[in-house]
Protein backbone atom coordinates (compact mmCIF):
# COMPACT_ATOMS: atom_id res chain seq x y z
CA UNK A 1 0.00 0.00 0.00
CA UNK A 2 1.31 3.38 -0.53
CA UNK A 3 -0.31 7.21 -0.70
CA UNK A 4 -2.35 8.04 -3.41
CA UNK A 5 -2.95 11.79 -5.04
CA UNK A 6 -6.35 12.08 -6.02
CA UNK A 7 -7.22 14.17 -9.53
CA UNK A 8 -10.01 15.51 -11.04
CA UNK A 9 -13.32 13.19 -10.86
CA UNK A 10 -14.63 11.84 -14.43
CA UNK A 11 -16.88 14.51 -15.82
CA UNK A 12 -19.49 11.70 -16.13
CA UNK A 13 -19.07 11.30 -12.68
CA UNK A 14 -19.74 14.77 -11.30
CA UNK A 15 -22.82 15.37 -13.58
CA UNK A 16 -24.66 11.73 -12.94
CA UNK A 17 -24.52 13.30 -9.01
CA UNK A 18 -25.78 16.36 -9.96
CA UNK A 19 -29.05 14.40 -11.11
CA UNK A 20 -32.27 13.34 -8.95
CA UNK A 21 -32.61 9.40 -8.02
CA UNK A 22 -28.79 8.89 -8.74
CA UNK A 23 -26.65 5.80 -7.65
CA UNK A 24 -23.78 4.05 -7.99
CA UNK A 25 -25.34 0.86 -9.20
CA UNK A 26 -27.39 3.27 -11.92
CA UNK A 27 -23.93 5.47 -13.50
CA UNK A 28 -23.40 3.77 -16.75
CA UNK A 29 -20.23 5.38 -17.42
CA UNK A 30 -18.14 3.68 -15.54
CA UNK A 31 -15.29 2.63 -17.72
CA UNK A 32 -14.66 6.46 -17.51
CA UNK A 33 -14.44 5.97 -13.69
CA UNK A 34 -11.79 2.62 -13.94
CA UNK A 35 -9.73 4.70 -16.20
CA UNK A 36 -9.41 7.65 -13.88
CA UNK A 37 -8.39 5.33 -11.03
CA UNK A 38 -5.96 3.60 -12.15
CA UNK A 39 -4.15 6.54 -14.27
CA UNK A 40 -4.11 8.42 -10.62
CA UNK A 41 -2.88 5.54 -9.15
CA UNK A 42 -0.21 4.38 -11.71
CA UNK A 43 -1.70 1.32 -12.84
CA UNK A 44 -0.95 -0.87 -9.64
CA UNK A 45 -4.26 -2.22 -6.90
CA UNK A 46 -4.64 0.79 -4.54
CA UNK A 47 -3.93 -2.16 -1.66
CA UNK A 48 -1.82 -4.59 -2.56
CA UNK A 49 -0.33 -3.04 -5.27
CA UNK A 50 -0.59 -5.99 -8.24
CA UNK A 51 -0.99 -4.59 -11.59
CA UNK A 52 -4.39 -3.85 -12.53
CA UNK A 53 -6.13 -2.33 -15.64
CA UNK A 54 -9.32 0.19 -16.49
CA UNK A 55 -11.82 -2.80 -17.36
CA UNK A 56 -13.84 -5.17 -15.53
CA UNK A 57 -11.82 -8.04 -16.28
CA UNK A 58 -8.87 -6.74 -14.31
CA UNK A 59 -10.09 -4.28 -11.82
CA UNK A 60 -13.06 -3.33 -9.14
CA UNK A 61 -14.18 -0.36 -7.85
CA UNK A 62 -13.54 -0.05 -3.96
CA UNK A 63 -15.81 1.71 -2.01
CA UNK A 64 -13.22 2.51 1.11
CA UNK A 65 -16.49 3.33 2.86
CA UNK A 66 -18.89 0.75 1.65
CA UNK A 67 -22.14 1.75 -0.29
CA UNK A 68 -24.11 -0.59 2.01
CA UNK A 69 -22.74 0.91 5.32
CA UNK A 70 -22.21 4.45 3.99
CA UNK A 71 -24.47 5.27 0.75
CA UNK A 72 -24.60 9.12 1.07
CA UNK A 73 -20.95 8.13 0.14
CA UNK A 74 -21.17 5.83 -2.62
CA UNK A 75 -20.72 8.11 -5.66
CA UNK A 76 -17.52 10.85 -3.81
CA UNK A 77 -14.57 10.29 -5.72
CA UNK A 78 -12.51 10.48 -2.46
CA UNK A 79 -13.85 7.38 -1.19
CA UNK A 80 -13.43 5.78 -4.76
CA UNK A 81 -10.57 3.58 -5.26
CA UNK A 82 -9.45 1.24 -8.00
CA UNK A 83 -8.41 -2.55 -6.73
CA UNK A 84 -7.59 -5.98 -8.16
CA UNK A 85 -9.66 -8.79 -8.88
CA UNK A 86 -8.16 -10.24 -5.24
CA UNK A 87 -8.64 -13.83 -5.71
CA UNK A 88 -12.37 -13.48 -6.27
CA UNK A 89 -14.20 -17.10 -6.79
CA UNK A 90 -11.04 -18.48 -4.28
CA UNK A 91 -11.55 -19.96 -1.14
CA UNK A 92 -11.55 -17.07 1.63
CA UNK A 93 -7.95 -17.88 2.94
CA UNK A 94 -6.87 -16.71 -0.80
CA UNK A 95 -8.93 -13.68 -1.06
CA UNK A 96 -7.70 -9.91 -0.63
CA UNK A 97 -8.02 -6.56 -0.94
CA UNK A 98 -11.60 -5.41 -1.81
CA UNK A 99 -12.62 -8.97 -2.19
CA UNK A 100 -11.86 -9.70 1.23
CA UNK A 101 -12.94 -6.94 2.97
CA UNK A 102 -16.39 -6.54 1.83
CA UNK A 103 -18.00 -4.16 4.06
CA UNK A 104 -15.57 -4.72 6.40
CA UNK A 105 -14.21 -1.19 8.25
CA UNK A 106 -10.78 -0.11 7.24
CA UNK A 107 -9.11 3.21 9.57
CA UNK A 108 -7.15 4.65 6.76
CA UNK A 109 -7.51 5.57 3.54
CA UNK A 110 -4.74 5.65 1.11
CA UNK A 111 -6.21 8.38 -0.81
CA UNK A 112 -6.29 10.52 2.00
CA UNK A 113 -3.26 13.13 2.55
CA UNK A 114 -3.96 13.09 6.77
CA UNK A 115 -4.06 9.23 7.34
CA UNK A 116 -0.55 9.05 5.50
CA UNK A 117 -0.85 5.24 4.98
CA UNK A 118 3.22 4.88 3.84
CA UNK A 119 4.36 6.29 7.46
CA UNK A 120 2.23 3.70 8.85
CA UNK A 121 3.61 0.46 7.57
CA UNK A 122 6.90 -1.12 6.95
CA UNK A 123 7.97 -3.85 4.50
CA UNK A 124 10.19 -7.03 5.95
CA UNK A 125 12.46 -8.89 4.31
CA UNK A 126 10.58 -12.09 4.54
CA UNK A 127 7.85 -10.18 2.28
CA UNK A 128 5.47 -9.65 5.03
CA UNK A 129 3.93 -6.13 5.56
CA UNK A 130 3.11 -5.05 8.79
CA UNK A 131 2.02 -1.93 10.59
CA UNK A 132 3.14 -0.28 14.25
CA UNK A 133 -0.55 0.64 14.44
CA UNK A 134 -2.25 -1.80 16.52
CA UNK A 135 -5.30 -1.72 15.02
CA UNK A 136 -4.30 -1.04 11.22
CA UNK A 137 -2.09 -3.83 11.70
CA UNK A 138 -4.83 -6.20 12.37
CA UNK A 139 -6.96 -4.98 9.24
CA UNK A 140 -4.13 -5.28 6.95
CA UNK A 141 -4.13 -9.43 7.98
CA UNK A 142 -7.86 -9.96 8.74
CA UNK A 143 -9.51 -6.70 6.27
CA UNK A 144 -7.51 -7.24 3.45
CA UNK A 145 -5.55 -10.08 3.82
CA UNK A 146 -2.24 -8.52 2.59
CA UNK A 147 -0.24 -11.33 3.95
CA UNK A 148 -1.40 -14.08 1.76
CA UNK A 149 0.71 -16.52 0.44
CA UNK A 150 1.07 -15.19 -2.93
CA UNK A 151 1.37 -11.81 -2.13
CA UNK A 152 4.27 -12.18 0.39
CA UNK A 153 6.45 -14.40 -2.21
CA UNK A 154 5.80 -11.49 -5.04
CA UNK A 155 6.98 -9.47 -2.54
CA UNK A 156 9.67 -10.87 -1.52
CA UNK A 157 10.98 -11.83 -4.98
CA UNK A 158 10.56 -8.31 -6.25
CA UNK A 159 12.68 -7.28 -3.26
CA UNK A 160 15.27 -9.81 -3.75
CA UNK A 161 15.69 -9.66 -7.35
CA UNK A 162 16.04 -5.87 -7.01
CA UNK A 163 19.00 -6.58 -3.80
CA UNK A 164 20.80 -8.75 -6.35
CA UNK A 165 20.64 -6.30 -8.88
CA UNK A 166 22.18 -3.88 -6.67
CA UNK A 167 24.78 -5.41 -5.45
CA UNK A 168 25.73 -6.49 -8.73
CA UNK A 169 25.97 -2.67 -9.74
CA UNK A 170 27.95 -1.88 -6.65
CA UNK A 171 25.80 1.83 -6.92
CA UNK A 172 26.85 5.23 -5.13
CA UNK A 173 24.79 7.31 -2.99
CA UNK A 174 23.70 9.02 -6.00
CA UNK A 175 22.65 5.68 -7.88
CA UNK A 176 21.03 4.96 -5.15
CA UNK A 177 18.82 8.08 -4.66
CA UNK A 178 18.21 7.50 -8.74
CA UNK A 179 16.46 4.06 -8.11
CA UNK A 180 14.97 5.61 -5.51
CA UNK A 181 12.98 8.29 -7.89
CA UNK A 182 12.41 5.66 -10.50
CA UNK A 183 10.69 2.94 -8.04
CA UNK A 184 8.67 5.82 -6.56
CA UNK A 185 7.10 7.02 -9.68
CA UNK A 186 8.64 10.44 -9.91
CA UNK A 187 8.63 10.13 -13.64
CA UNK A 188 4.93 10.36 -13.34
CA UNK A 189 5.05 7.14 -15.50
CA UNK A 190 3.25 3.92 -14.38
CA UNK A 191 4.57 2.07 -11.81
CA UNK A 192 5.63 -1.28 -10.79
CA UNK A 193 4.13 -4.07 -9.12
CA UNK A 194 4.80 -4.60 -5.56
CA UNK A 195 6.86 -0.65 -5.70
CA UNK A 196 6.47 0.56 -2.45
CA UNK A 197 8.74 -2.52 -1.23
CA UNK A 198 11.60 -1.47 -3.00
CA UNK A 199 10.60 2.43 -2.07
CA UNK A 200 11.21 1.14 1.38
CA UNK A 201 13.94 -0.48 1.15
CA UNK A 202 15.48 2.46 -0.40
CA UNK A 203 14.02 4.89 2.13
CA UNK A 204 15.76 3.21 4.93
CA UNK A 205 19.19 2.36 3.14
CA UNK A 206 19.34 6.31 2.49
CA UNK A 207 18.86 6.81 6.14
CA UNK A 208 21.19 4.70 7.32
CA UNK A 209 23.94 6.45 4.84
CA UNK A 210 22.91 9.26 6.49
CA UNK A 211 23.15 8.53 10.10
CA UNK A 212 26.67 7.02 9.02
CA UNK A 213 27.96 10.41 7.36
CA UNK A 214 26.47 12.28 10.94
CA UNK A 215 28.66 9.89 13.13
CA UNK A 216 32.13 10.84 10.83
Amino acid sequence: MRNIQKKTEPTSLTQHRCNTNTNYDNYAEKDDLRASLVSEQRGICCYCMQRIRPNSENMKIEHWQSQDIYPQRQLEYNNLLGACRGGEGQKKDKQHCDTKKGNLYLTFNPANPSHNVEGKIRFLGDGTVESNDTQFDREINEVLNLNEGALVSNRKGVLEAFRKGLIQKNPSDADIRKELRKWNGDNGEELDPFCQVVVYYLRKKIDKMKSKRTSE
